[in-house]
């Protein structure tokens, strides 16, 4: 289980997140919402030691990962898809996947597992990343991802400018990773999209934790979206 306990953290002297307690639970989708600039990306970028933190812990389990450097964070079994992918862009496919494997010596049992996850990259493993399509890139951003062997992964906008048809196989994807006991934390701005595959959502509003409720819940009451989203 991933647990964020009273966080606060930001750039600089600027405060983004202010006392956000949040938790994810194992096998369980939960999706960050909320309006631009109100901290979710923040949040992943806190989880992941990429910002330090003014205040409060971040949790895998029994363990403190706020105590950690940030390359630890991955190791520890955290995996992070952000915004744009981030992908070595001049690197092949195989050797993107081989990264991944690295950071916790994954075997190629593990490379074999992901590309049976993702059949479309085992067709361009000796492909530069840069040649692939946006969708493609998207899986080969998840599939490094997922070399980790995560217990938890955090997934920012993953179907940002997809086609729906990549839409559907990456959401078959986290759909399947749930269903082995990954906990799944997903920022995404398509509400609709969300509520088709999230347990639990938990609104952000100006760096601070607003309602948490079941998918289902806001389902039949739209209301809260308009809230905490809308213009």
């Amino acid at each position: 289980m991933l647990r964020l306990d009273r966080v606060s953290a930001g750039y600089g002297r600027a405060q983004v997140l202010r006392d956000l307690s949040l938790e994810v639970k194992a096998g369980e989708i939960l999706c960050l919402l909320g309006r631009n600039g109100a901290g979710k990306s923040t949040t992943m970028r806190a989880i992941m030691g990429l910002l330090p933190l003014m205040s409060g812990t971040i949790w895998l389990g029994e363990r403190s990962l706020s105590a950690l450097p940030a390359h630890e964070v991955p190791r520890a079994g955290v995996g992070y898809v952000p915004q744009g992918r981030r992908l070595f862009a001049d690197l092949t496919v195989a050797q993107n996947l081989e990264i991944g494997l690295m950071a916790r010596q994954s075997g190629p049992e593990v490379r074999e597992q992901v590309l049976t996850l993702f059949p479309r990259l085992r067709d361009r493993l000796g492909q530069k990343a840069q040649t692939l399509s946006g969708g493609e890139q998207q899986m080969l951003a998840m599939a490094r991802a997922l070399c980790l062997r995560p217990e938890v992964l955090l997934l920012d906008e993953p179907t940002e400018g997809l086609q729906p048809s990549m839409i559907a196989a990456i959401r078959e994807v986290i759909t399947a990773l749930r269903a082995e006991g990954v906990a799944v934390l997903l920022v995404e701005q398509r509400v609709d999209a969300v509520l088709e595959v999230a347990d639990r959502v938990a609104f952000l509003e100006n760096g601070q934790g607003g309602a948490v409720m079941s998918a289902e819940a806001l389902r039949a009451d739209r209301g809260l979206v308009d809230r905490y989203v809308g213009v």
